[in-house]
């Protein structure tokens, strides 16, 4: 079947809706959370799953929903994912205590795993390769967008319509995105004959993953009990790569790492989510506890930086299409390293304009790093790998950015005690001014150690080699 060349670009335009609304709601809650539990008399245990377990969600599931696509059709599971995010965003509008959301944002999250894990595979099914760097760019674009809505819409929105109007939003855009994607979306990807699902595998995949992520984000992540868990989700997690090695047609297929720009772009960007997605956490710290900013004042500030992605992602993209992945991503990383540098060197006296560097230097250094390092990681794997080869590639992101808050206390921790610096991160301001000497140190030591990361991230990412030739028709040929 041919299609018309303008069929790219309304793909490209559903997927960046469905993308936008996802990355949207990942940061709406983070600004009104205060209202939020207050109005429904929730604890703050209730306030670190509302926010968490959406972005579990967005953790755990992709691997199995990236296989179920390739097996099923990634444009009827990405409309799927429509339906489901709109349905928990009404019922999240609709929840009467904190159990309630707890319980629909995970449903809310589940749609949004949806949406993010067959954009990517749809835009390469359908872009060319010399534009796949500019659609992949561009959908860089629109996910950083949600994240500057989220920011600042939150705030505005709950002052004047309450905290609820947050998720009610979704619902007008929710169905419009689904009935547009359900006419417009045509399924052209190559769907494997005669493979079956590996049910075995995802169940134990998904709990040792989970149960890992839980033993590293409640509590102490050095505690005699979170070392407990996080080894049993190991061991399950170990069993269920076992059980991969012997399945013909596995949920986790470990044999793409044997590609190596597939393993070196995986690599190279869980590394850096580690570190970037702990940013804006440490600088949240700084601009409230340290420079005694307010929280919706803190929001603005760091649009910046996501202002600078909105615009160079697409602009970094088309380069990669002409240059390659390899130089990019590889600068990238080092203007990320640098951000993180220079912000070790900050301290209590500091400006505003200061950071505005890191930002900057952020903004530059994602840009150059994201879209080009999934353009090469997209590129390199088999046309009917792709659902689960981004499934893979998400999972182990998403499981850095989940992992960047407790690691960089935990990096925290060397400098002041646990106990002490989680109660002065769950208040409003230093209890005495003076602690904020140590605990601008701590916050220093964090982004020095993370900032080394990063670096050792430009290895992998560096040693990705050339793209690999795919064998077999390819569905961007018909576009």
């Amino acid at each position: 079947m041919k299609f018309k060349l303008e069929y790219k670009w309304l793909a490209l335009a559903v997927t960046n809706v469905g993308l936008f609304m996802a990355c949207l709601d990942s940061s709406i809650v983070i600004i009104g959370l205060p209202t939020i539990l207050d109005q429904l008399h929730a604890s703050l245990f209730h306030g670190i799953w509302i926010i968490t377990g959406y972005s579990l969600m967005m953790t755990i599931l992709p691997v199995m929903l990236g296989r179920l696509a390739d097996l099923y059709g990634r444009v009827r599971l990405f409309n799927l994912g429509f339906v489901i995010f709109t349905i928990g965003s009404l019922l999240c509008a609709l929840s009467q205590n904190g159990e309630q959301l707890v319980l629909f944002r995970l449903l809310q999250g589940s749609g949004s795993a949806l949406l993010i894990v067959n954009c990517i595979p749809i835009i390469v099914d359908v872009f060319p390769k010399e534009q796949l760097g500019l659609g992949l760019g561009t959908n860089v674009m629109a996910a950083n967008l949600g994240n500057i809505a989220g920011y600042t819409l939150s705030g505005v929105m709950i002052g004047f319509f309450g905290w609820r109007s947050i998720f009610l939003l979704n619902v007008p855009i929710g169905i419009a995105g689904s009935i547009f994607g359900y006419f417009s979306l045509r399924e052209i990807s190559l769907k494997p004959v005669g493979e079956k699902f590996d049910y075995s595998g995802a169940i134990l995949y998904c709990v040792g993953l989970l149960t890992i992520l839980i033993g590293l984000t409640i509590g102490n992540p050095a505690s005699v009990r979170n070392i407990i868990i996080m080894g049993g989700g190991i061991i399950i997690f170990a069993i269920a790569i076992l059980v991969a090695f012997r399945q013909e047609h596995p949920t986790l297929d470990v044999k793409l790492f044997k590609i190596r720009a597939f393993a070196a772009g995986t690599m190279a960007s869980f590394l850096n989510s580690i570190a970037f997605a702990c940013g804006p956490f440490l600088r949240s710290l700084y601009l409230q506890l340290v420079l005694g900013y307010s929280p919706m004042k803190t929001g603005l500030l760091l649009i910046p930086m996501e202002i600078l992605i909105f615009i160079l992602s697409p602009i970094s993209g088309r380069l990669s299409d002409r240059i390659g992945s390899r130089v990019l991503t590889c600068l990238g990383l080092a203007v990320n390293a640098s951000a993180l540098f220079w912000f070790s060197t900050l301290n209590q006296n500091s400006s505003y304009s200061a950071i505005l560097v890191s930002l900057v230097l952020f903004g530059i250094g994602i840009s150059l790093f994201a879209s080009p390092n999934v353009s090469s990681i997209m590129g390199s794997v088999p046309p009917e790998r792709r659902g689960i080869a981004n499934g893979i590639s998400m999972t182990l992101s998403q499981t850095g950015s989940v992992l960047s808050v407790p690691f960089s206390l935990l990096l925290m921790t060397l400098v002041m005690p646990y106990a002490r610096l989680s109660q002065i991160v769950g208040s409003t301001q230093l209890i005495s001014p003076t602690e904020l000497p140590q605990f601008m140190a701590a916050i220093n030591h964090a982004c020095f150690i993370l900032g080394i990361i990063v670096l050792c991230a430009i290895i992998p990412s560096a040693l990705r080699g050339p793209q690999p030739k795919i064998t077999g028709k390819n569905p961007t040929s018909q576009v």
